[in-house]
């Protein structure tokens, strides 16, 4: 019988305020996996039920297609997408392909406009679109993907967007364009299924990874100019992991989840600190931090979960000291998330959940099937003690957190949704393949 963990969010470790810098920023979504980087939305209080009529404060239509999740600051809610245009590019304006890599996909001949949108997060209306790039892919991309995958983020004076292959640009607020990065090279991925490249910030540094199939490097760009402050080089193949930001005695680590090593930079220098065994093929789940140690995971063709000390150094290898390794029912698509000393995840991309306790690693609840949902691509989140579910038809599953499953409400809106789901105050937002909602009780 396993003890009850707490549920209150307020028992999130003071560590983790390395990605909620200020008490504004709580009040916001301003990165992928929200103001503490783990999934959890401290301030918020959303809605439990809704349907296509019920508690839908707003939809807004999105032109394009993407999987990119928005992010919220004060008013406004930012949205990227790929438009496929009409314009058939000429023989001569198609990119060439690189016979380096072996493609299960195939490039497509028109033109895609790469587009930044800005909705009124109170009404919905469009306050800005900006076309950032008019490119024709190099490569194509897996059926159930897009290329605009990779989500904004906000310091809540800059707005940082990056298409991968197709440029990194960075906005005012208000959708001047500050700068942008065209020449980092293209994006080589495995199989060519696609790219997803999502910006992190922390002071004055923006972190990119660029794991690909040749030439993996992680960049480290000013945030005022685009300038680059650092790079470099990784023994990687393709990932589509967002760095996690951590402080940690004194030190400020940049922490990124991979198949040959999990390793952690030092901030400002792009020095290694520690590496440790690798994940599965493709990671694609975020680090998270819980206390002093950064939790990675991946389940693709296998299934693993390690918690790493962030006190590490060196080369810890396959048998370093670890808090504690696990390997079943881990996710592939999802991102984990933590809730007070809970870790949540999903297999593969199945509604079978996992409850461990994130500091001993021991299991709370084991591949216990979620109802009425398929498989998921988004991330779940946490607010107010529940934590929702969203698959990959609209249906969002909402449990009570606990040492048990308790199944609160399961809300459908028949709409396909690839995009994690955002709690900011009252209101849940949800992108879907063609709109954005916002939920919110009436």
């Amino acid at each position: 019988m396993h003890r009850s963990f707490s549920i209150a969010l307020a028992v999130a470790f003071a560590a983790v305020a390395s990605a909620a810098d200020s008490p504004r920023n709580a009040q916001n979504w301003s990165q992928w996996r929200g103001p503490n980087a783990d999934g959890s939305a401290p301030k918020a209080d959303p809605p439990t039920t809704w349907n296509a009529t019920t508690n839908i404060a707003w939809k807004a239509d999105v032109p394009g297609k993407g999987s990119a999740t928005p992010v919220v600051w004060g008013d406004r809610v930012f949205v990227l997408t790929a438009i496929k245009t009409d314009r058939v590019a000429k023989a001569d304006e198609r990119p060439k392909p690189d016979p380096r890599f072996d493609v299960k996909t195939t490039p497509p001949t028109n033109f895609y406009q790469f587009v930044v949108l800005c909705f009124d997060r109170t009404s919905g209306k469009k306050l800005w679109q900006k076309l950032a790039a008019e490119q024709v892919p190099h490569e194509g991309i897996h059926e159930t993907h897009s290329y605009a995958a990779g989500s904004p983020t906000t310091d809540g004076k800059l707005l940082y967007v990056s298409f991968g292959s197709f440029g990194t640009y960075c906005y005012d607020l208000d959708g001047n364009l500050k700068w942008s990065r065209t020449d980092l090279g293209r994006i080589h991925s495995r199989l060519g299924w696609g790219e997803a490249v999502t910006p992190v910030v922390r002071g004055d540094s923006l972190l990119l990874n660029y794991d690909q199939e040749a030439d993996s490097k992680l960049l480290c760009l000013e945030t005022t100019t685009g300038k680059t402050k650092w790079e470099v080089k990784r023994d990687e193949r393709t990932t589509w992991s967002t760095p996690l930001i951590a402080d940690y005695a004194g030190k400020t680590q940049v922490v990124m989840n991979g198949t040959a090593r999990i390793r952690s930079y030092d901030l400002a220098t792009g020095e290694l600190v520690w590496q440790s065994a690798g994940m599965t093929v493709n990671p694609i789940p975020s680090p998270v931090r819980f206390g002093d140690s950064v939790i990675c995971v991946s389940g693709y063709r296998g299934s693993a979960a390690v918690s790493i000390p962030l006190s590490s150094t060196g080369d810890l290898g396959d048998k370093g000291k670890l808090d504690w390794r696990y390997a079943a029912g881990t996710p592939y698509v999802p991102s984990p998330v933590l809730v007070g000393d809970a870790l949540h995840f999903t297999q593969a991309n199945e509604p079978l959940l996992t409850v461990l306790n994130a500091k001993t690693g021991a299991v709370v609840l084991d591949k216990e099937r979620l109802p009425q949902v398929k498989n998921f691509y988004a991330s779940p989140i946490t607010a107010s003690g529940r934590v929702y579910f969203v698959d990959r038809n609209g249906t969002t599953v909402v449990l009570k957190a606990g040492d048990a499953l308790d199944v609160l409400s399961v809300n459908k809106l028949d709409d396909p949704i690839d995009a994690s789901p955002v709690a900011v105050g009252k209101q849940l937002f949800l992108r879907s393949e063609k709109h954005l909602y916002c939920i919110e009780e009436k």
